[in-house]
């Protein structure tokens, strides 16, 4: 392995999967059987499974096809199978952001969230060395959210995730800051996912919304919590990105040109440059190219990125920590982004699974 400088320099042998103690942080997770909330309602496009043959299912939303997922997707023996194939020692739970569910009446939101909850703190609680359970809250609803964030604590989730956005509303939202301000308080991680992107009407093709509508929405949602000042005013909120920050890391720098030249404009709730945030959040490393993986890891620091594949989904990366394993990075920095990263945001130790 040859550091020029702050650099890493490619050699063709840092291909070797070493085996290193490994937490992927972005995984997705589904009831296997989910109510018919559509028929109990008595509104909206909800999501169900259709089992229509074994191990497989379909994800209808209002009678029409999603996706189909396999039983990694709900069952976590086998996903234990396959992180033992692929040589992941803990896996992140949380929900597919389909089912954040923003749009329904609180009420309807919290029971949904409940039934989210309760399923997948089972999964964890029988093998609970081996995944590690991130909620899901009505965020819609500020009381209710911060209800529901309680008792996520209670039944031993580690944190919540969250979309990029709720409804119409930025993560700049006034309305948000309490549900923050209890995750630091509880010391509740924050996992931010994109979901529903801007500007869908004009996505449908070339599968445009997973490609350019999510890493938008990431990017929206940094820049919203940072210009809201919601890392200024809490300091200890412990909140990771998907998808390596979406479009931010490689924007980063007209942001800030953006607050230099119009402070009128983007100064107008938080007057700190958002570069000086650079490494007070997570990033996961979900960005499928090596150099942008260097970049991330210069730019927001060696203890801020942290492995996240998306598993079961294909955009994900379909070997875990392949990536990370390949780049000439020090064996040290393997470590922090295969693992201590993620245990750091977590605010758990390794000996919590061993």
């Amino acid at each position: 392995m040859i550091i020029v400088g702050q650099k890493w320099r490619w050699t063709r042998d840092l291909f070797k999967m070493e085996k290193l103690f490994t937490i992927d942080i972005h995984t997705h997770i589904l009831p296997k059987n989910i109510p018919n909330f559509n028929k109990k309602f008595g509104y909206g496009e909800f999501v169900q499974l259709e089992h229509h043959k074994p191990c497989c299912a379909k994800m209808m939303m209002n009678d029409q096809f999603f996706r189909e997922v396999e039983s990694n997707c709900w069952d976590g023996d086998q996903r234990i199978k396959e992180c033992d194939h692929q040589n992941v020692d803990v896996q992140v739970l949380s929900t597919v952001p389909v089912m954040f569910s923003y749009w329904t009446s609180p009420k309807d939101g919290l029971e949904i969230s409940k039934f989210i909850n309760d399923d997948l703190i089972k999964v964890v609680d029988k093998s609970p060395n081996r995944f590690v359970g991130l909620g899901n809250i009505p965020m819609q609803d500020t009381k209710l959210a911060i209800k529901e964030l309680e008792r996520c604590k209670s039944i031993g989730m580690k944190g919540v995730q969250i979309g990029s956005h709720i409804n119409d509303l930025n993560l700049d939202e006034p309305a948000f800051f309490p549900i923050y301000e209890a995750c630091e308080e509880l010391d509740m991680s924050l996992f931010v996912h994109p979901w529903w992107w801007m500007a869908k009407e004009k996505m449908d093709k070339y599968w445009l919304s997973w490609l350019v509508g999510m890493p938008m929405e990431t990017s929206l949602a940094i820049c919203s919590m940072i210009f809201s000042g919601v890392f200024e005013k809490l300091p200890k909120l412990r909140v990771a990105f998907a998808h390596g920050g979406g479009s931010f890391p490689a924007t980063i720098g007209r942001i800030e040109h953006g607050f230099n030249v119009r402070p009128d404009l983007v100064a107008v709730d938080n007057n700190v440059n958002p570069k000086d945030y650079l490494g007070e959040f997570w990033l996961d490393s979900l960005v499928h190219d090596d150099k942008m993986l260097e970049y991330i890891v210069e730019l927001i620091g060696e203890d801020k990125v942290a492995l996240g594949t998306d598993y079961p989904f294909p955009l994900g990366e379909l070997e875990p920590g392949k990536l990370i394993h390949g780049m000439p990075f020090p064996i040290n920095v393997k470590e922090k982004l295969l693992s201590t990263n993620a245990l750091s945001w977590l605010n758990m130790k390794k000996e919590d699974f061993i």
